[in-house]
C-alpha cells in the first residue's frame, strides 16, 4: 500500500509541474509524510526535493521542445539559486524538524495567496509573447534567484511559485517563458537541496523512487493537458490554493501540538 500512495503521491506532484509549471512541490514534504508515511521531517523534505527535481527536469525538457525557455536567464537563475539553496538547506537540516514544518505551513500559505492573486491577473496581467527578450544576466535577477533559492533550500520545495513570479518581476519576460525557464531552476535548485540532505543520509532511496516514477507518469499526463485547460488556469490555482490551505492548516495543527 506504501508503494501505491508514493506512486500517487508524485504522481499528483508531476501532474501539477506539468500542467502549471508548479503548484505539487509545495505539497510533495506534507504528502511524503501525511500520506506516504515517511517519519522524520528532514527526511521527508531530502527525499521531496530529489523526486520534484527529477519531475520539473522531465517537464522541462517538453517546454524546452516548446521554445518556452530563455536560456541566459535560467542559467543565471539556476546558479546564483543554488548557491541559496545549498546555503539555505544546510541550515534546514540544522533546524529542528517540527519547526521548521510550522513554518513550511506558514510558507505553503503564503504560496497560495500567491496563486489566487495569480489567478485573479491571469491572461490580462501577462506579458505579449512576442515581447523582447531581457538581458541574461542583472543585478536585479541575481539577487531574486540567490534569495528564492535560500527558501527553496531550508524547506526543501522546488520553488516554483516563487520563481515564476519573481523571473517575471526581474525581467519582464512573458508568462509562458517563466513557467519553462522556471522548471529548469526548480530542478537545479531541488538537487542541490537533496545532494545536501543525502551527504547526511537524509533520503528515503526506494520512497524517492517510487515517487519519481509517479512524478514522470503525473507529470506526461499534465503536458498533455496544459494547452487545452490553459484558458482555465484561474481556476485550476483556486482550487489547489483551497488545497494548499487546508494541507497547511491540518500542519499547522499537527506541528502546533507537539510544539506545546
Amino acid at each position: 500500500m506504501s508503494v501505491v500512495l508514493a506512486l500517487l503521491s508524485g504522481g499528483f506532484v508531476g501532474f501539477s509541474l506539468g500542467l502549471i509549471g508548479g503548484g505539487g512541490s509545495i505539497l510533495a514534504t506534507p504528502l511524503l509524510l501525511y500520506v506516504v508515511g515517511v517519519g522524520q521531517p528532514h527526511v521527508a523534505i531530502g527525499t521531496g526535493a530529489l523526486a520534484v527535481a527529477v519531475s520539473a527536469m522531465a517537464n522541462f525538457s517538453g517546454h524546452w521542445r516548446a521554445g518556452n525557455v530563455r536560456w541566459g536567464n535560467a542559467l543565471v537563475f539556476a546558479a546564483f539559486g543554488v548557491v541559496g539553496a545549498l546555503g539555505g538547506s544546510t541550515l534546514g537540516k540544522a533546524f529542528d524538524g517540527e519547526r521548521l514544518l510550522f513554518l513550511f505551513a506558514l510558507l505553503m500559505i503564503a504560496v497560495g495567496l500567491l496563486m489566487l492573486r495569480s489567478g485573479e491577473r491571469n491572461g490580462s496581467g501577462r506579458v505579449a509573447a512576442g515581447a523582447p527578450s531581457a538581458p541574461a544576466f542583472t543585478p536585479r535577477l541575481a539577487a531574486v534567484a540567490l534569495a528564492v533559492g535560500v527558501a527553496s533550500g531550508f524547506f526543501g520545495i522546488g520553488g516554483g511559485f516563487l520563481i515564476v513570479p519573481g523571473l517575471v518581476f526581474a525581467t519582464g519576460m512573458p508568462m509562458i517563458n517563466a513557467i519553462g525557464t522556471s522548471l529548469f531552476a526548480v530542478g537545479a535548485f531541488g538537487l542541490a537541496t537533496a545532494a545536501n540532505y543525502a551527504l547526511s543520509g537524509l533520503i528515503d532511496w526506494p520512497v524517492a523512487a517510487q515517487y519519481v516514477a509517479g512524478g514522470l507518469i503525473g507529470g506526461w499526463v499534465g503536458m498533455r493537458l496544459a494547452c487545452r485547460l490553459a484558458g482555465r488556469k484561474g481556476a485550476l490555482d483556486r482550487i489547489f490554493a483551497s488545497l494548499i490551505f487546508t494541507v497547511a492548516a491540518y500542519m499547522l495543527y499537527r506541528t502546533s501540538a507537539a510544539l506545546t
